[in-house]
């Protein structure tokens, strides 16, 4: 049952994260109903198993329909965690697969089993419960809530016209700036812009600007996916900080530049009580002096809550792919200072 659980569990997730299918949650009539039905047939199903007399034969019927239940209760459980909550998901799927190796190893009586088992559920349910902290939500909201079920009040329009900046006019702003905060996200993720990010970095503390990074602990779309892309790119990992870290040096910093992320850094969190996202702690990138976003489009993130960031007085919006607009800031910040 478990296996089951988290082997379609998975594909739902990965579908999601390709962007191979919607990340909006799945929200069903009676839905909670489901969930219940599939609980209650499975243990069923297994004292139908467990029955006196079954043979071998005999117990194949329940053993087949509860692993076509479990095949429905991981899609159904999955498909109904919106996209901006898939790095807690995926964390839970994690821990799922350590206790399916657990049963087996007391089915098989292996010890290397119970303890690697043991070791996976355990260390998946303890960083469960520190990305729930770090949302300020609990895991049965991720699991059987969602985002939308959040909002206390009606969706709040957000009105204004933004401000575009292009190639030229970002990078003038990053050469001249003082410090600089990037917060990246799953965007930047996707586009594989990192490489020439670092570059461009690298170019910036070469010639005295202060750059660091900041980042939201379920920023990504898996647990400390953007630490991981970082240090591939060979960003040192001294100037890359947690949220808590960082958040109180925004109003002392020029620019903070956000790459493909978007509602780690919706003021709404803070600002509107009766937002979806109320009460989740995100970055303060609106305090700097500029900011800059760099998305594909002015489309909400993957909570489905419009950020009114976008419109804010101090901010640029840089649309376009992350990959080729960290490119053409590497080549424009690279000419900046040799021509200086």
């Amino acid at each position: 049952m478990i296996g089951g659980v988290t082997f379609t569990g998975s594909i739902v997730a990965f579908l999601k994260l390709a962007e191979m299918k919607s990340s909006a949650a799945l929200s069903l009539p009676g839905k909670d109903i489901i969930n219940i039905g599939t609980l209650v047939s499975t243990l069923g199903l297994f004292g139908w198993y467990c029955a006196p007399g079954m043979t071998m034969q005999s117990s194949l019927t329940p053993l087949l329909a509860a692993t076509a239940v479990s095949f429905l209760a991981g899609w159904h459980l999955t498909d109904s965690v919106g996209g901006a909550d898939m790095p807690v998901c995926i964390t839970v799927l994690n821990s799922y697969s350590g206790w399916a190796l657990v049963c087996e190893g007391f089915m098989m009586q292996n010890n290397l089993l119970l303890i690697v088992g043991s070791l996976v559920g355990t260390s998946g349910a303890i960083l469960t419960y520190v990305m729930c902290v770090a949302m300020n939500r609990s895991i049965a909201n991720v699991l059987f809530g969602g985002y939308g079920a959040l909002a206390k009040g009606p969706k709040k329009e957000v009105t204004g016209v933004h401000k575009e900046a292009n190639t030229a006019e970002v990078s003038a702003m990053l050469c001249e700036a003082q410090s600089v905060i990037i917060v990246p996200g799953y965007g930047l993720a996707v586009a594989q812009g990192q490489y020439p990010l670092a570059e461009m970095v690298k170019t910036l503390i070469a010639n005295g600007v202060k750059v660091r990074f900041g980042i939201h602990p379920v920023a990504g779309r898996m647990p400390g996916q953007l630490n991981v892309l970082l240090a591939e790119a060979g960003i040192p990992y001294d100037i890359v900080l947690e949220m808590d870290e960082i958040n109180e040096d925004f109003p002392e910093t020029d620019v903070a530049m956000v790459l493909g992320a978007n509602d780690v850094v919706n003021p709404d969190a803070i600002d509107d009580p009766d937002s979806a996202l109320a009460g989740m702690p995100v970055l303060h990138v609106w305090e700097a002096k500029q900011s800059v976003m760099m998305k594909r489009s002015m489309a909400a993130g993957y909570a489905g809550v419009d950020n009114p960031l976008m419109f804010k007085d101090n901010n640029w919006m840089y649309l376009g792919d992350a990959k080729k607009n960290c490119e053409a800031l590497r080549d424009a910040v690279k000419a900046h200072f040799e021509h200086k």
